[in-house]
């Protein structure tokens, strides 16, 4: 598999560009090989970062603070610890979070991404995100590496609980322990589960599309050395180039709500 500079290609592509919202007028080309490697691919695996949530106005992580939670770092309030210190306040500002992304909706990247699903002999979809927008659009199965931010758990007994009490600090109607986001906190490992799942999805893929993500937190940004090094055709999908971007076959410089939508026109119906 190729990964020489001149298959990174941007332009014009015949007479049906892809603009990208975040350059402008500059359209994207898809070259024929990638076209053709769509076409004849078997699995695809993709993994989505907060770049395609962003463009649904879903705050990224770092940038989400706001009004009065605006003198609170994200990275001091993501964390066991800070759940453990004052459970109250965690709950708080998830509660916000949650009004904040259920206002939000899935966009053509996320739709475009379903679609794939049904244009395809098997498609695994691994997201980075915990806003459940995947799912909203109509994706199914999807592997969720850090957790759903709409989920509860008990942090005694780890069970997903339906609905919370209402209550400051919910709490386990099983047990009693203190109910928690279904998220995965920073210092926490990914589910074994999810990274089975998507290491395996990784490995026997011969599509891989690296979509809205910096490529640089691990473990999930070893997906695509793992396809990579299984023989895939390399796909990225991003407003500007990452910094692993010459590792991918393909990059396709432009928003994922704009590619994707022209990029599955290519396939069948």
């Amino acid at each position: 598999m190729s990964h020489s500079n001149d298959r990174r290609l941007t332009g014009n592509r015949g007479s049906t560009p892809v603009k990208s919202g975040n350059l402008g007028s500059t359209p994207v080309k898809v070259p024929d090989a990638l076209v053709a490697a769509l076409c004849a691919a078997q699995h695809v695996c993709v993994l989505t970062g907060a770049g395609v949530s962003a463009e649904s106005g879903v705050p990224t992580f770092r940038d989400a603070q706001s009004g009065l939670w605006s003198k609170y770092d994200p990275l001091d309030l993501a964390t066991p610890e800070a759940f453990a210190r004052d459970p109250a306040l965690i709950w708080r500002w998830y509660r916000w979070r949650r009004e904040l992304v259920a206002a939000a909706k899935p966009n053509p990247g996320h739709k475009a991404l379903a679609t794939l699903a049904t244009r395809v002999p098997k498609l695994t979809l691994v997201t980075q995100n915990v806003d459940g927008l995947h799912q909203r659009a109509g994706s199914c199965d999807v592997i969720e590496f850090h957790g759903n931010l709409f989920e509860n758990r008990c942090s005694v007994e780890n069970c997903v609980v339906a609905e919370d009490d209402g209550a400051d600090i919910p709490t386990c109607p099983g047990c009693g322990g203190k109910l928690r986001p279904g998220v995965v906190w920073f210092g926490e490992a990914i589910p074994k589960q999810a990274l089975h799942q998507s290491f395996a999805a990784a490995a026997s893929c011969d599509l891989f599309l690296s979509i809205g993500t910096s490529s640089l937190v691990y473990p999930a940004a070893g997906l695509a050395e793992i396809a990579r090094s299984a023989g895939a055709t390399g796909v990225e999908i991003n407003p500007n180039p990452t910094a692993h971007a010459d590792g991918f076959d393909f990059v396709l410089q432009g928003n994922a709500a704009a590619v994707l939508p022209e990029l599955i026109e290519y396939l069948p119906a």
